[in-house]
């Protein structure tokens, strides 16, 4: 794959899953692009990184950990999103739930809060790199080990979220954060996002915060 892939792969967990991910993953969603993902996860079946700020799906879901093929069912959270998380298969996420997916032939982020996209990288070695040379601002690594070391350690498949969403002025502190569920975390937002999406400028939006 390449030097940055190997070098991300080496600093993270261990397999989250022991079992032999299949070799391809059927999606049409970039036929390359999800090859690449299948040899990664060959290599690794899914693996936290970064004080588990950063979380690649393993293939597969086993016990608590939801899996990459169920993680991407249309009815597990997608469907919230109306047509706005359409056209992607989403294989990693960040400490607040900010997804990276491969979309359009390219690795993109998706912002839970919005419902928009915004492209990254051309490939998993790209990938790799641009999480490598700042991974605080990409995975949220200095929050997360902010929260561990006040809170302790962060479940898995549960991610960090703004009381206030930081689309409407939430600030990123540990003050603003709560620990989440992922899957709830996504259907939460996703009524934000197509709140935002419906909504004309100037006009107001409700939205229940967490104390």
């Amino acid at each position: 794959m390449g030097a940055f892939t190997d070098k991300l792969l080496s600093i993270c967990s261990d397999n989250i899953s022991p079992n032999q991910p299949k070799k391809y993953i059927d999606s049409n969603h970039g036929q390359l692009l999800m090859s690449e993902l299948a040899f990664v996860l060959e290599k690794k079946n899914g693996f936290y990184g970064f004080e588990s700020a950063l979380h690649l799906f393993p293939y597969e879901s086993i016990g608590t950990e939801i899996g990459a093929i169920d993680w991407n069912k249309h009815d597990l959270w997608i469907s919230e999103y109306k047509d706005m998380a359409l056209g992607a298969f989403f294989f990693a996420e960040d400490i607040f739930g900010n997804q990276f997916c491969i979309k359009d032939d390219l690795i993109q982020i998706f912002d839970p809060e919005i419902g928009s996209f915004d492209k990254l990288a051309g490939n998993f070695e790209e990938w790799s790199k641009a999480i490598l040379d700042d991974y605080s601002f990409l995975t949220g690594y200095s929050l997360a080990n902010q929260w561990q070391n006040t809170y302790g350690k962060i479940p898995s498949m549960h991610r960090l979220i703004p009381k206030i969403p930081f689309v409407l002025g939430g600030e990123y502190t540990l003050e603003n954060l709560y620990l989440s569920n992922s899957i709830d975390a996504m259907k939460f937002r996703a009524s934000l996002a197509l709140q935002i999406r419906n909504t004309p400028d100037g006009e107001s939006i409700s939205i229940n915060t967490i104390n």
